[in-house]
């Protein structure tokens, strides 16, 4: 047996298989780092419950993973791990998005619109990080600096999976040190590129989590990111202001069209596109085209042009598909939508939309080998884009050289994502719960059908058995936009993993804030597994019982 501390605390100890450890208290968590290989902890602090956090808990602070980059910077794995007072058993690591570069609270959102529900507030354990790279290291880089740890290949493994797969044990650890106890289930909890995280999870790392809950998943993220190069060409051809390219009043042209065509093929008018395989051949664009210049409630030839070419998805010139195709829905006309395609509402960005900051930052210097150097400002970024060339610049999301022998897709796209099976996560006998936003912006909500149609083809059509797939009509890139944006798939997941309770259709409303969803105020709705759809069953009321799942 080995002692961990001395004093009173060497009451926890490692013991042998079979032997318990003996839980700690909150003060002593600091010194376990001593014994735990690769982890700095910096902080243990006992945390009251207050408005914004109403659990009492453990606050534990550290890094793991500490290296000098092939840049010159340090990196390092920076996360904190929250251990409530009265803890339910379990633990949640929470996967976070963007670039991540910054360690989030681990409060373990659970991605639906009432953000005050989160694993810590249920009792669970919750650990997050900032994946291996300070966001804010490279300030003389000026906007651009956020994705600069992409010109270090330990990061950029860190950032697309290995910092979970580093973090995962040392953080369950201390989980066991802290209670005396290991966790009995653990969970993986994330949206965007922390939704990509939980799919790298599953097929890298099957053994480690019980349930994951992957919400509108970037699988394919330096595929996606060609898209924003794609799009920024597309808006450019009708205004080389971007944010003029498409007024609001415009978009909602858009959904109106859209709606007009689609909103019925379920069975309800009732603002809601639930059939959207049915809706892609019901709605064309072309309708809405103006007949003459001055027109009133329509759009021009050249706007009809681009959302055509938007939605194609980029090619190269032997035409063969870069990233996927995309579909319409009403969310398109979403707040959300706007500020990731066309216009944020970020001042030092001079408005322009995430994807031509933020995206083209990450193409440039993470997503490419080699990295591109990029100015940091908004006009540098934006133009990087504009001049990505698809025949030239695409392959260079598989390239490898002497300092990166791994390209970015190698690190950032799930191994064998063209052909998924995840046997070895089924065999674990873990599950899965993803979720997709039709109206999403940055990651197009037919990549992951495509994907999960094929995971279904490789196991038997009997995929449903351990991953479900749920389509959300009017969500935009996360829970808000014109849709039923207040859901918990989590609980779903747990009853899931825990008591075998496979989910079915899952019953959403609308939080208070969602001013976009004014109309469906008053009603709920039921989101239903892929390739089922949601269906008016002629029932009278305006629950969820309105609904079936075909």
């Amino acid at each position: 047996m080995k002692a961990l501390f001395g004093g009173a605390a060497a009451l926890a100890v490692l013991c042998g298989p079979g032997l318990a450890l003996a839980a700690v208290d909150c003060a002593q968590l600091r010194d376990a780092g001593h014994d735990l290989d690769g982890v700095t902890l910096t902080e243990a602090v006992a945390t009251p419950a207050s408005d914004e956090i109403p659990v009492a808990h453990c606050l534990v602070r550290g890094k793991a993973g500490e290296h000098k980059g092939a840049d010159g910077k340090d990196y390092a794995i920076q996360f904190e791990l929250r251990l409530p007072d009265t803890w339910n058993g379990r633990f949640v690591h929470q996967f976070n998005g963007g670039n991540d570069g910054v360690v989030v609270p681990a409060l373990g959102p659970l991605l639906g619109g009432n953000k005050k529900d989160t694993a810590l507030s249920r009792g669970y354990a919750v650990v997050s990080s900032d994946a291996g790279h300070d966001g804010k290291a490279n300030p003389e880089k000026g906007i651009a600096g956020g994705a600069a740890f992409g010109f270090d290949p330990q990061a950029r493994r860190d950032y697309g999976y290995s910092a979970v797969e580093t973090l995962n044990p040392l953080a369950e650890k201390l989980v066991e040190i802290r209670y005396g106890k290991p966790a009995e289930y653990t969970y993986g909890i994330g949206s965007s590129n922390g939704g990509r995280h939980g799919l790298m999870a599953a097929t890298r790392m099957p053994e480690i989590f019980d349930g994951i809950l992957s919400g509108y998943p970037g699988f394919n993220l330096p595929k996606a990111a060609i898209q924003h190069a794609h799009d920024i060409k597309a808006w450019s051809s009708v205004n080389t202001d971007i944010a003029k390219a498409f007024s609001r009043d415009d978009m909602a042209v858009l959904a109106k069209g859209i709606l007009a065509a689609c909103d019925g093929l379920d069975g309800l008018a009732d603002g809601i596109v639930a059939d959207s395989a049915a809706c892609q051949t019901a709605f064309k664009p072309q309708v809405l085209q103006c007949a003459k210049d001055g027109d009133k409630d329509c759009l021009s030839p050249a706007q009809i042009a681009a959302l055509v070419k938007s939605h194609e998805g980029p090619k190269n010139s032997k035409g063969e598909q870069l990233y996927s195709e995309w579909v319409w829905d009403p969310g398109m006309a979403s707040g959300n939508w706007r500020g990731w395609k066309l216009e944020s509402a970020v001042e030092p960005w001079g408005k322009k939309p995430i994807i031509a900051v933020m995206g083209a930052a990450s193409l440039a210097q993470v997503f490419t080998t080699p990295p591109t150097a990029v100015g940091g400002t908004p006009q540098d970024l934006q133009d990087f884009l504009l001049n990505f060339d698809f025949d030239r610049d695409a392959p260079k999301i598989f390239a490898t050289d002497a300092t990166f022998g791994e390209s970015a897709a190698q690190v950032m796209i799930p191994p064998g994502t063209d052909n998924p099976d995840l046997k070895a996560f089924h065999a674990a006998g873990h599950k899965m719960i993803v979720f997709h936003g039709n109206a999403d912006p940055v990651f197009s909500v037919l990549d992951t059908v495509n994907w999960y149609r094929k995971l279904d083809e490789n196991n038997g059509g009997k995929a449903g058995d351990f991953v479900k797939l749920y389509r959300i009509p009017g969500m935009p890139h996360g829970a808000s936009g014109p849709s039923y944006d207040d859901f918990d798939f989590f609980s779903a997941l747990v009853a899931w993993v825990e008591k075998g309770k496979a989910p079915e259709g899952i019953a959403a409303g609308i939080t208070a804030g969602n001013k976009e969803a004014a109309g469906l105020v008053g009603t709920r709705f039921l989101y239903c597994p892929y390739p089922k759809v949601t269906r008016f069953s002629g029932a009278a009321g305006s629950d969820e019982s309105r609904f079936a799942c075909q």
